[in-house]
């Protein structure tokens, strides 16, 4: 159980949960300003479908670079990656990625239920098929012929699902339709996972040569994805920001809702830390840092807007 609990990478749960909070809580903000209600049995739900994706990407990252032999050319990492240590085989890992793939569909179907039915039919339709392309994209970063994550595609779709998707989809859920002002919240959120995924494969630059996975750090080389890392950590502010502003708060000179604004200093603290690294391993340390400030980000978003607006 231990090896399957490590397999799970706990660790990444504070990324991927962001986004549900940073939409799901300014959806609470503005129905509240309208006179609508809040739902927290898709809150709950949504939680739990989020939990359930994750770990099924990380089992199934686990799964695909194990029988592709990647992992096995990491030094600092294979040691923990189960199919590559072998203490979980190549098939047990399989059977789990389809388990919870299922388990994922069904929470899913749930959530929606909760949400759309009966009313909201055609919503209910469409995000079952969006469902079922979070599930996919899961699964193909490293897994089938031609994985999206070995040819530098992983950027964009982190910054799609983690942020768009999981920002966007998750306000829809709530107030049922659509605010163009989320894409701000949603790209901050996205650009901040981009960020991890990048030092995650910056770290992993001179490994991922030799097996072949060409991610977008190993097609621009350290030194320019360096600089991308900078810009991915330097902006999500200013979205974030450029959001509160669209909202009225500057005017309104409601200057509590921008608590987030004290992010400021650690950020720049750290985009300076990770600046000093010369050798790629060193890297490592700064992957659940980043993690850890995108949920704190999500957090004092949500907290400025529902406790002092």
């Amino acid at each position: 159980m231990t090896d399957w609990i490590k397999a799970a990478r706990l660790r990444t749960l504070p990324l991927s949960l962001s986004g549900i909070i940073m939409g799901a809580f300014i959806a609470k903000w503005r129905l509240y300003r309208e006179g609508g209600t809040w739902d927290w049995r898709i809150f709950a739900l949504a939680l739990l479908v989020t939990l359930l994706y994750q770990i099924l990407s990380n089992y199934a990252n686990d799964y695909g670079d194990g029988v592709k032999g990647t992992d096995a050319k990491r030094i600092n990492e294979a040691e923990s990656r189960a199919v590559a240590s072998g203490k979980i085989t190549a098939k047990q890992m399989k059977n789990a990625v389809i388990l919870f793939s299922v388990l994922s569909f069904i929470a899913t179907v749930g959530l929606l239920y909760v949400a759309f039915f009966p009313d909201f039919m055609k919503e209910f339709y469409t995000f079952i098929g969006l469902g079922v392309a979070c599930i996919l994209a899961a699964i193909g970063y490293t897994v089938g012929k031609k994985p999206y994550g070995y040819m530098g595609l992983g950027d964009l779709f982190v910054f799609v699902f983690f942020g768009l998707v999981s920002v966007c989809g998750s306000y829809f859920l709530f107030t049922k339709t659509f605010s163009w002002d989320m894409l701000l919240p949603g790209t901050a959120i996205g650009m901040m996972s981009m960020a991890v995924l990048n030092l995650n494969n910056m770290r992993d630059i001179e490994s991922d040569r030799l097996s072949g996975k060409k991610s977008l750090a190993l097609r621009i080389g350290f030194k320019n994805a360096m600089i991308y890392e900078m810009i991915l950590l330097q902006l999500p502010l200013i979205f974030i920001l450029m959001f509160l502003g669209m909202n009225g708060f500057i005017q309104a000179q409601n200057y509590y809702v921008f608590i987030v604004m004290i992010l400021l200093l650690p950020l720049m603290k750290l985009r300076r830390k990770i600046m000093t690294v010369k050798e790629p391993k060193e890297l490592d340390q700064y992957l659940k840092q980043v993690g850890i400030m995108t949920f704190v980000m999500a957090v004092l978003t949500a907290f400025g807007l529902n406790f002092f607006n």
